[in-house]
């Protein structure tokens, strides 16, 4: 099928529906939290596809907060939503329809938790939580107030993935697979070194650090924070997270049987940070190894593909990741997929400080997606249980590296083979309590 034709004639994917609102005529009441870099993306993004008011923002670090408002301003004239830097103070006072949350990892899940208990839905950045017990905390919250929960893993929503997928995967032409590899080779480990300094007044270093060490201020920690384990999952939680899913969705697969890693931090031992600059995880499956590589130095295998998935099948191979994909039959011509722009249908996007151009049609199908599951009461695309198996896996990779042994995660009794089901939870910063 031609990519021309496929586009017009895909799944409501891609068509915005006509009443978007669960109160008729009424814009959606949206509040963010986490007003950084991913967090402002997402928002003007779903100012793109629907009607919505902006009820409020929330972010610890009053310099984000504004800059925020300023752009949502110039985005929506006349929108000047309260400010809060307590997400708590938010959910309760303005009761929003739909939350945002676009904070560092270690505070998905209470936030997510706290926004459903109020009666949002929610968009959550990927990775759902820090650890599994986390996770499984916003699962059960999500099913028991009935909200819809759409987790940012938006390789589900990506056109020219969804065009792969459609007319590669699902039409058979890989035969039988039998090995998946996902990578990352980007150089995204911060390697600095910083002495530790005064707290500006425009930031609330103690309520960032929420319930993870309250370690010393060593300047703002803003997108580097991805670097240090007390907040995050490292490469494997940031990117592996979006390629594995990736490989979960196009193959149909659920809870890998057993998850070992390997790694640790071989090159770049001067920097403060913790994360593995080198690791090896392998998601084992009945007849199927889905194995992952990520280094932040030295150079990309293939430089085409530096952060991707390559699907082996005995009819051909897949590669694919964020800008195009490629088939290379074993007879035949080769297919090739590239992201879609929407450049003159959203040209605000252009000068947008930040955006990822190339995401940008995937984040706005994803959204469209989102509001069409609280419109029908169902499921979205990535929908939390979909999120919660990809977080779990790739938390159990970072855990097997540490342990030194396998993982085995049995979800319904949620246990882990052999016991250690301590690995299963972080230990919180007092006050604060684990869901």
């Amino acid at each position: 099928m031609k990519r021309r034709t496929f586009l017009q004639t895909a799944p409501a994917l891609f068509a915005l529906p006509q009443a978007l609102h669960p109160r008729a005529g009424a814009p959606l009441r949206v509040a963010l939290i986490g007003c950084g870099w991913y967090g402002k993306s997402d928002l003007m993004r779903l100012i793109q596809v629907a009607e919505v008011e902006v009820v409020g923002l929330c972010d610890v670090d009053r310099h984000m907060l504004d800059g925020a408002a300023e752009l949502l301003r110039e985005r929506l004239p006349g929108a000047n939503p309260n400010r809060y830097e307590d997400y708590q103070e938010l959910l309760d006072r303005e009761q929003p329809e739909i939350v945002l949350i676009g904070t560092p990892d270690h505070w998905h899940a209470l936030q997510a938790i706290a926004a459903i208990r109020s009666g949002a839905h929610v968009y959550l950045q990927k990775p759902v939580g820090a650890d599994v017990r986390e996770c499984e905390a916003v699962l059960r919250a999500a099913r028991q107030h009935k909200r819809v929960v759409q987790v940012g893993l938006q390789r589900r929503s990506t056109p020219h993935l969804v065009e792969a997928k459609e007319t590669i995967v699902d039409a058979g032409k890989l035969g039988t697979v039998g090995h998946v590899e996902v990578c990352c080779y980007y150089p995204m480990r911060d390697n600095a070194v910083r002495e530790v300094q005064p707290v500006p007044d425009f930031f609330n270093y103690d309520k960032w650090t929420g319930p993870a060490p309250l370690l010393p201020y060593r300047g703002l920690p803003h997108r580097r924070w991805r670097s240090f384990w007390a907040y995050g999952n490292g490469i494997v939680g940031d990117m592996c997270v979006h390629m594995y899913d990736m490989t979960r969705w196009m193959l149909g697969l659920g809870y890998p049987r057993e998850v070992s890693s390997t790694g640790g931090i071989y090159v770049q031992k001067a920097a403060d940070a913790t994360i593995s600059d080198t690791q090896t995880v392998t998601f084992q499956y009945d007849d199927l190894s889905c194995v992952w590589q990520h280094r932040s130095w030295g150079e990309a295998p293939d430089p085409d593909f530096p952060w991707a998935m390559t699907i082996y099948g005995d009819k051909g191979t897949l590669q694919a990741d964020v800008h195009k994909y490629v088939f290379t039959p074993h007879e035949g011509a080769p297919l090739r997929g590239e992201a879609v722009y929407e450049k003159d249908k959203y040209p605000e996007d252009v000068t947008e400080e930040g955006i990822e151009l190339h995401t940008a049609a995937a984040t706005r199908a994803h959204f469209q997606d989102f509001l069409r599951a609280i419109e029908t009461g169902g499921r979205p695309i990535a929908d939390i249980e979909e999120g919660v198996i990809s977080t779990v896996a790739c938390i159990l990779g970072n855990v097997a590296m540490v342990a030194d042994r396998p993982m085995r995660y049995n979800p319904e009794r949620q246990t882990l083979e052999g016991g250690d089901d301590d690995l299963l939870t972080r230990t919180y910063r007092s006050p604060y309590r684990h869901p």
